[in-house]
Order: C-alpha cells, then sequence, then structure tokens
C-alpha cells in the first residue's frame, strides 16, 4: 500500500498585523504521487513550500515527513527529504563537483554511490564538462540543473521543488520528468509547485489549488478534470 510521504494537517501561517498567507491548509503526498500545487502568486504556494523544507516556522497545525515532525524532528525530517527553491542559491566560489561531493559528504554518501550518480545526472543534464568549472561562471539554466542533481544525489523519500522549470531549456526540463517519474516508481514522493498548468496536467497525478492561503480544490487529476483541462478548472476555481 502507497505510504504517507507528505501530511499537512492544520496548517496555517501568519504574518504580523494579523495577515495570514495560509489557513487551514490540509494534504497528503504518498509514495509514488507527483503531487502539483498551484496557484496564483502569493496564494501561499511557497510559503507552504518553505515550512514543509523547514525554513520557515509556522503557528498552527504540523507537518509530518515520512512519520516525523517537522516541529519537533528537523533533522530527520531534512534527513530524508531534498528541497530545490525557485531560485537555487549555491556557494558559487566552489566548482561543480566540489559542491555536489560537498553536498553528498552532508549526507553521507558512499564515495561509489555519489560517483555513479554523478555521472549518470551529469551526463543526462549535459553539464559533465562544466563540472570542473566554478558556479559563479555558471549561467540561471546550468546552476538549475546543479541544483537538481544535488537534489538527487542521497535519493530522498521526499522532493520539494518551488517551480522547478523555471529557466531550464525544453530538452533538460523533459529530462527531469523523466527522472521524476523514475523516481517515483522507486518509492519518492514528489510534491512541486509551477505555474505552468499543462506541464502539471500531463505530468502530475494529483494535484491542489491553493488561493488566498485556503485549498479550494485537491484530489487525482480525474477527480479535478472530469474531461475538462486543468487550466478551466483553475480558472473556475479560483475565479469562484
Amino acid at each position: 500500500m502507497d505510504k504517507e510521504i507528505l501530511e499537512i494537517k492544520g496548517y496555517s501561517k501568519t504574518y504580523g498585523e494579523g495577515k495570514k498567507a495560509c489557513d487551514d491548509v490540509n494534504l497528503t503526498v504518498r509514495s509514488g504521487d507527483i503531487y502539483g500545487f498551484i496557484g496564483h502568486n502569493g496564494a501561499g504556494k511557497s510559503t507552504t513550500i518553505r515550512a514543509v523544507v523547514g525554513v520557515l516556522d509556522f503557528d498552527e497545525g504540523d507537518i509530518y515527513i515520512d512519520g516525523h515532525s517537522v516541529k519537533d524532528e528537523p533533522v530527520e525530517c531534512k534527513r530524508i527529504t531534498a528541497y530545490i527553491p525557485d531560485n537555487p542559491d549555491l556557494y558559487e566560489n566552489l566548482t561543480g563537483i566540489q559542491y555536489l561531493s560537498f553536498v553528498a559528504d552532508v549526507f553521507g554518501i558512499s564515495e561509489a554511490d555519489r560517483t555513479a550518480r554523478i555521472r549518470d545526472y551529469a551526463e543526462r543534464f549535459e553539464i559533465t564538462d562544466a563540472l570542473g568549472d566554478l558556479i559563479s561562471s555558471y549561467s540561471h539554466g546550468m546552476k538549475q540543473k546543479l541544483a537538481i542533481i544535488s537534489a538527487l544525489i542521497h535519493e530522498p523519500r521526499l522532493m520539494v521543488l518551488d517551480e522547478p522549470f523555471v529557466g531550464l531549456d525544453p530538452k533538460a526540463s523533459f529530462t527531469l520528468k523523466q527522472i521524476m517519474h523514475e523516481i517515483c516508481g522507486r518509492g519518492t514522493a514528489i510534491f512541486f509547485s509551477t505555474h505552468v498548468l499543462d506541464v502539471a496536467e500531463k505530468l502530475c497525478n494529483k494535484v491542489a489549488i491553493i488561493k488566498q492561503g485556503r485549498i479550494i480544490a485537491s484530489g487525482t487529476m480525474e477527480e479535478l478534470t472530469h474531461g475538462q483541462s486543468l487550466e478551466e478548472v483553475f480558472l473556475e476555481a479560483v475565479n469562484e
């Protein structure tokens, strides 16, 4: 049976002057899910994602990753989670291979495993020849590719991605989609935000729509669309 990898229960986040950025958010991502999280700018997507990965505290509810509380067991949660923000902030004074080796060291990945994984993913994203160069010389797209490889290197149980396709060329986007399907086939869960609704419709098996900090629709792609496009469903939902 599919296991609950990410459980968000009654999550709320309030900023200064009582403004609720997120209000009673509830959703569950199971192993093998590619779960899309969609909404307008300012709807609460990034706020929720940053709470899930432990970089933003929150007021109410709790978030569990593979049964571990983000509040009470943050290190356990980080050990099995990978996070790619919408604008990865990498150590630009390192070379690509130094950065990947640093990440592998943090997660205790063996030399054999890290070498095989770096070789595989670097070839697929076509940045092998650039791994010896300083990250400061990389384009935005190359930095995005390096961030993706660093997230995959420890084979996380949960991958959390904020607008992962921004800055990627079409071939790299296709490669990332392939890899997402592959790792979910091995039991990883993926939770990601995107503005590109046709990508979400083709890639995700489940989706949640957030508006003004509240989930207004969620479920399998089939349950939500009923023969309509995801774009039509989204526009109807947010305009109600």
